[in-house]
């Protein structure tokens, strides 16, 4: 399947309803409104094509860059092209939930991701943040530098009341990780969390909404969830 047909197949799944959806989280045109669950028939015929995901990324639609997530070979990517990917993504539903979520499936994950946490530009903390969440979600603890995770828990603590508003987001999503899904932080993470204590995050047009990752941790804590692990990142 070319890039015309996929863009064409994809146009023809748009709804106004999702297209607003997407325009109020920062989405800009060209944008068409798919859902992504009514991509998977799609990606099913397509299975992993980068050549592809490269070509529909480049379009600039968001749901065409969505899409690339989908079928990306994470495995065929270098850091370099991680790196162009991050620099096009103009808001967090790509640079979270395209980027940070493909990165999470390759080796250097860790890597660049810590090079964005301390990069200083807001959506490229906010991925390198997410695809932590992504990678402790899914991969098994032994994987993971307990010490290094310990001072990434002191960073969010020490820094997250003055990030910019989607690092902030993701910080908190990272201490709430922490404490679900890698059981050797969890008591830290719960002593993180409380520290830190509720945040506002300002949304325009919208209502504040208020992140509280001590309630999260709870909440998982009694549905007898702590150790968690996905069984894939990408569904």
């Amino acid at each position: 399947m070319d890039k015309e047909t996929v863009m064409q197949e994809l146009e023809a799944l748009g709804k106004e309803r999702t297209k607003k959806m997407y325009v109020s989280n920062g989405a800009h045109e060209p944008v068409f409104g798919v859902a992504t669950g009514q991509m998977k028939p799609i990606a099913k015929k397509i299975k992993k094509d980068q050549e592809l995901a490269e070509k529909l990324y480049a379009t600039g639609n968001y749901d065409a860059m969505y899409f690339a997530g989908i079928i990306a070979d994470p495995k065929a990517m270098t850091e370099a092209d991680f790196e162009r990917w991050i620099d096009d993504a103009y808001f967090y539903m790509i640079s979270d939930y395209v980027v940070a979520v493909t990165l999470a499936e390759t080796n250097i994950a860790q890597r660049v991701s810590d090079k964005w946490i301390n990069s200083g530009e807001e959506l490229k903390m906010s991925a390198g943040w997410s695809c932590y969440c992504w990678l402790l979600g899914n991969r098994k603890d032994e994987e993971f530098d307990t010490e290094k995770l310990a001072n990434l828990l002191d960073q969010a603590e020490q820094t997250i009341h003055e990030a910019p508003v989607r690092t902030k987001v993701s910080m908190n999503n990272f201490i709430s990780t922490v404490g679900i899904s890698y059981a050797p932080l969890h008591e830290k993470a719960v002593e993180v969390a409380k520290a830190v204590g509720p945040i506002e995050i300002e949304r325009e047009n919208k209502k504040n909404s208020i992140l509280n990752a001590s309630e999260r941790i709870q909440k998982e804590v009694d549905r007898g969830k702590i150790g968690f692990k996905r069984k894939y990142v990408r569904c």
